[in-house]
């Protein structure tokens, strides 16, 4: 069996998704090749009226040399739909994201939305959360809050979130997620991390091969 062409299964699963966006809507724009494909799809489409959100100056940018009207997320307070790429998601509809270290924006814009929807090619879908968790950390008081959360390693890569946040990567069990995700928000210095709830997504596309699986989750 050859293997799955992941960039042909990320533009089905972009392709659906823009499908969703309607004339006039409020949109968040996530971030990663996923969303980039995502974005191309969406101005293919020629919508009226639509007012877009950015997490990442990549896809702002990219959304600009597009056409789309992408705005600073100060003059809205609610989005009708947010769209986005995931790096994992498991059978229960937990996510992890941040492998592009904007995830505390991404989670921000997901939970403005009254729909959220991540879209993923057959890789991203796990029986399983594995590490690494991406966080978001204050470089203020850094060398304590690692310690607190040892084991974890900052990303030498791309060490600054958009906001100038610190970005790492909890190695460590996961377990439950849930029990992982309330540790990690309770921790003093963790800005946010990159486990994200059942609760915030609303529609999972998932492209397999020719087909787009649709999970409703929320």
């Amino acid at each position: 069996m050859s293997a799955p062409d992941l960039e042909a299964e990320k533009l089905r699963a972009s392709v659906a998704a823009a499908e969703l966006v309607q004339d006039g809507m409020t949109v968040g724009l996530g971030t990663g090749s996923t969303v980039a494909h995502f974005l191309r799809a969406l101005a293919e489409r020629h919508l009226k009226d639509l007012r877009c959100v950015s997490t990442s100056v990549a896809t702002e940018q990219l959304g600009a040399e597009l056409g789309l009207p992408v705005e600073p997320f100060e003059q809205l307070s609610r989005l009708d739909i947010a769209v986005d790429g995931t790096d994992q998601v498991d059978p229960d509809g937990w996510l992890i994201k941040g492998g592009g270290g904007a995830h505390t924006r991404e989670k921000i814009v997901a939970a403005a939305a009254d729909r959220f929807i991540v879209i993923a090619d057959s890789s991203k879908v796990v029986d399983k959360l594995t590490v690494p968790v991406p966080l978001e950390l204050l470089r203020f008081g850094l060398p304590g809050t690692l310690t607190r959360l040892t084991p974890i390693h900052i990303r030498e890569n791309a060490p600054f979130s958009p906001d100038n946040g610190v970005i790492a990567d909890y190695a460590g069990e996961i377990g439950d997620p849930a029990a992982l995700s309330a540790r990690l928000a309770d921790t003093p210095g963790v800005i946010d991390h990159g486990l994200f709830p059942p609760a915030l997504v609303s529609d999972v596309l998932i492209a397999r091969g020719d087909d787009v699986e649709h999970r409703t989750v929320a």
